[in-house]
């Protein structure tokens, strides 16, 4: 059978993944390539540490001219984390003649332009399944399979260690803390979650979403984010009594003012899809106008199912279609070519509010809040207030947990009235402001 070499740059988790299916599962990968996949070369600043795949010793080395200065290797995985120096390889394997397959969304989300400017200018493609949602074929069903239909939203579960966390903080009333512990123990947090929890990574992904779906050409810096690094098991409690679950979300929906993109920890119905979707699984909801709504659910993360993603768009690399999509696509393209698509403004966006406020428990206080509320044209749906607790200190005035869900409201009026009723005498703390999806 013909054969076609590829190699990997980055032996990490994910390219130890990738070798192990190139080697063991050549059979598999030439039936659907209709040649062999051989992997002739692997680069990494580490050739000792051990990565659990029999790699034949002459195929390792650091020297990554093994790959740049060989015309046989038409295709190759780069899966080096981070921004430099993964930049600066992906370019020099562009501009060597190879076709590139990543896996990182970061690279991605900040030098698209960049990289994908440049990968046209040399004829090359960059095809990047594995960039979001992992084993989830998010990328390929919104750039083919649905590119019938105008698009209208999407919605998603994109981070597998937020959805871990807050599975574990309602299922076994964890805290924070003891939640990302029991993650980091499974592997499925780094020993700094730092760009999981504050939901930069789900950042990175949405960014990419809404390039390919929408046509924005949005930094990720720019997309509204808040994270779980805040989130209290007594919200998760909440949530449950009212009859919601607590997930990140990561959204883009297509609206009269714009293209609204968010993140944010949000209020879903218990037994809707993305409500149900547990542990470190990855969800994504899209919307199109023929199509309707199509729901994919997956592992978002972890070595085998972004390996799949990243050995299929191999394949797919090698056989010609994604040069065809990549040309065609045109992702990134030259910002006075791209197509045009306004951004909504983030405080004129409007969603349904949940609210919590610790307060004296005297009388006058839910209508002082409920006052500032309507000042900011916001209307109360329902409250909660349980009895009172006493403080610890002896005369301390009680204290109670005050629980507002709104009707829908302006992104800009929450904050600020929730700004305004922390200041009040009657309020202890920081109040909590998350968005509730229906």
């Amino acid at each position: 059978m013909e054969k076609t070499n590829v190699a990997i740059v980055g032996f990490g988790n994910i390219g130890a993944g990738v070798a192990r299916l190139l080697l063991d599962e050549g059979d598999r990968t030439a039936r659907h390539a209709g040649r062999t996949l051989w992997l002739k070369a692997v680069v990494d600043p580490d050739t000792t540490r051990p990565r659990g795949v029999d790699l034949p010793a002459s195929l390792l080395t650091d020297d990554l001219s093994a790959v740049t200065g060989d015309e046989s290797i038409v295709v190759v995985a780069q899966l080096i984390g981070g921004i430099e120096p993964a930049r600066t390889i992906m370019l020099k394997l562009l501009e060597s003649g190879k076709d590139v397959v990543t896996a990182n969304k970061a690279l991605l989300a900040e030098h698209g332009p960049e990289l994908f400017d440049r990968a046209r200018e040399l004829g090359r493609s960059i095809a990047f399944e594995g960039a979001v949602a992992g084993g989830i074929p998010i990328i390929s069903a919104i750039g083919a399979s649905l590119t019938a239909n105008h698009i209208t939203s999407i919605r998603g579960i994109l981070n597998g260690t937020c959805n871990f966390v807050t599975t574990l903080m309602e299922e076994q009333n964890a805290n924070y803390q003891e939640a990302i512990g029991e993650a980091q123990a499974r592997g499925y947090a780094e020993a700094d979650p730092t760009t999981d929890v504050t939901g930069a990574d789900a950042a990175h992904k949405l960014a990419i979403l809404a390039q390919l779906a929408f046509g924005a050409r949005v930094s990720w810096k720019e997309i509204p984010t808040a994270g779980i690094d805040g989130l209290d098991v007594a919200d998760i409690n909440w949530a449950k009594e009212l009859g919601y679950r607590i997930k990140l979300i990561a959204s883009a929906e297509v609206t009269e003012a714009g293209l609204e993109l968010n993140i944010s920890p949000t209020l879903l119905h218990r037994g809707r899809p993305l409500a149900e979707v547990r542990e470190a699984f990855n969800a994504v909801r899209v919307v199109g106008d023929a199509v309707g709504k199509v729901f994919f659910q997956g592992m978002g993360a972890g070595q085998m199912p972004t390996a799949s993603a990243v050995v299929a768009d191999m394949i797919d690399t090698v056989v010609g279609r994604a040069g065809i999509t990549f040309q065609t696509l045109g992702l990134w393209s030259r910002k006075e070519d791209s197509a045009s698509i306004r951004l909504a403004d983030p405080s004129a966006t409007w969603s349904r509010y949940y609210l919590r406020y610790l307060v004296d428990d005297h009388p006058g206080v839910l209508a002082e809040i409920a006052g500032k509320l309507g000042r900011h044209q916001i209307s109360i749906a329902s409250v909660i207030q349980h009895e009172a607790q006493k403080g610890a200190a002896s005369g301390e005035s009680p204290y109670v947990p005050l629980i507002i869900m709104t009707h829908a409201a302006q992104e800009g009026a929450a904050r600020q009235a929730t700004a305004e009723i922390e200041k009040l005498d009657c309020t202890i703390g920081r109040g909590v402001c998350y968005r509730v999806m229906d």
